[in-house]
């Protein structure tokens, strides 16, 4: 059989359509190729995003930040040294990028000048630590990267 001009761009349209094909099936029944958005609610996160941006502002004021530190136990948050950790309010949130499911979120209720986080909660790996807080009055955030 010859192979003639007509033939051959048939057979590189097949090739090239079976490639795209298999491609994009590969990509939807691949649970390794699965991503979440980072957050649900995307575009009402973003309209209150302002708020965040003053409560950095007001993070970067402090003469000591939060620290964090991985113990035995677990995720040691540790608060500024001085500040009176008993007025200290808020929320934790741990998000995992890799696994949606592995998200939480932790009231802050300190009996410490530090709060832990277990080490059943937390697998190794990445996670974004967002501590969203309050001392007397004025809000405060701190945003870390952190591989545990």
């Amino acid at each position: 059989m010859k192979l003639n001009w007509g033939t051959g761009i048939v057979l590189a349209f097949i090739v090239f359509i079976s490639f795209i094909m298999y491609f994009i099936i590969t990509m939807n029944v691949n649970d390794k190729y699965d991503h979440d958005l980072v957050t649900e609610d995307y575009y009402g996160e973003e309209l209150v995003y302002q708020n965040d941006i003053e409560k950095l502002k007001n993070s970067k004021k402090l003469t000591e930040n939060i620290g964090y530190e991985k113990t035995a136990e677990g995720l040691k948050i540790v608060f500024p040294k001085n500040l009176e950790y008993k007025k200290i309010t808020g929320k934790v949130f741990l998000y995992r990028p890799s696994n949606k499911q592995l998200d939480f979120e932790s009231i802050i209720s300190l009996s410490n000048p530090y709060l832990l986080i277990p080490n059943n909660r937390l697998v190794d790996g990445r996670w974004n630590i967002k501590i969203d807080w309050q001392y007397n009055g004025i809000s405060y955030l701190y945003k870390k990267s952190i591989n545990y």
